[in-house]
């Protein structure tokens, strides 16, 4: 067999051009390689695990340049539609399961704690000291409810002087910081705990409320089969001296949406019943007329510093 010079030179040439071909492991690698020269460690496994979770999943789908342009365009509109009343990049982070994630990991509390949850987009710093049995709604908000408890320790002991930081919505749906008719503490307050640890203060019954979903947050609920409905709840920070600040929320337990909140934020133990109760009943609450409920939430607190959590921008 004759084997011609120019047969050996062209399997040369392909054998050097497989050589040379860049595969996408070699691009993933080039990538996390780049980031070795970073000083801060933790930055540094941050973005190295970030670049290389980011190639696993484009590599897995196979993302295609079309998909590719239609991501870029979504994180641009995100960006725009985003400022300092409406933050979209959170939103994202709270319908993908993110928020509550890391709020999972960063609060890893011991049996007989009560359970943290997501702050959530309408807390707004600076509420108003209010008193034992105050009203938090400053005009008409929906039905009222009596909401009373201990603040305790992990060991049941009560807690004399613990500050509940409580917000939520009214019956149209909406949050004060929504609602450009409202009062701004329209249906917020801070509320001390007596000698014995008992808080109560007159709320209204909470609704369900769909989050923002007139932007690419939107569209992908919209895309995906999902919807934008949280069950109806009740926001506090319960803080007190020499233990944990506790960011958490009272859900109500005949809410729709418990089982598909938007933001994954239900945890079974914070379910509560709001209690129906008539206008004659001999304990209802000074200022309240008619029918009402009764709503009844203790809060258990670890020893410890630090849980006080960050505003970092609404939603709304």
């Amino acid at each position: 067999m004759i084997v011609r010079r120019s047969d050996i030179w062209s399997c040369i040439v392909r054998r050097m051009e497989e050589i040379n071909t860049t595969s996408p492991a070699d691009i993933t690698s080039s990538v996390i390689e780049s980031f070795d020269r970073c000083e801060d460690p933790r930055l540094r496994q941050i973005m190295q695990s970030l670049a290389g979770h980011i190639h696993a999943f484009v590599t897995e789908v196979e993302l295609t340049e079309e998909e590719w342009r239609a991501a870029i365009a979504t994180l641009t509109d995100t960006g725009h539609i985003t400022d300092d009343k409406r933050q979209e990049w959170i939103l994202w982070s709270d319908t993908l399961g993110v928020s509550m994630l890391v709020d999972a990991l960063r609060h890893r509390l011991p049996e007989g704690a009560t359970e943290s949850t997501v702050l959530g987009p309408f807390f707004v710093p600076g509420s108003p000291l209010r008193e034992y049995g105050d009203h938090l709604d400053e005009m008409p908000a929906g039905e009222a409810a009596w909401v009373y408890g201990r603040v305790l320790s992990l060991d049941g002991t009560p807690l004399a002087g613990a500050e509940l930081d409580v917000w939520q919505n009214g019956d149209n749906e909406l949050y004060a910081v929504q609602d450009p008719d409202a009062p701004e503490f329209h249906l917020r307050g801070r509320f001390r705990t007596d000698a014995e640890g008992r808080y109560g203060f007159v709320a209204v019954r909470p609704t369900a409320y769909p989050i923002p979903h007139d932007g690419p947050v939107g569209k992908m609920l919209q895309g995906t089969g999902r919807h934008p409905w949280r069950p109806a709840h009740i926001h506090m920070i319960v803080r007190a001296p020499g233990h944990r600040s506790l960011t958490t929320h009272i859900f109500d337990s005949s809410s729709e949406y418990l089982d598909s909140d938007a933001v994954f934020a239900v945890k079974p133990s914070l379910l509560r019943d709001f209690v129906a109760r008539g206008a004659d009943d001999p304990e209802r609450p000074e200022g309240i007329e008619g029918s009402w409920y009764a709503l009844e939430s203790d809060f258990v607190l670890v020893p410890g510093e630090g849980g006080e959590p960050d505003d970092p921008g609404r939603t709304a």
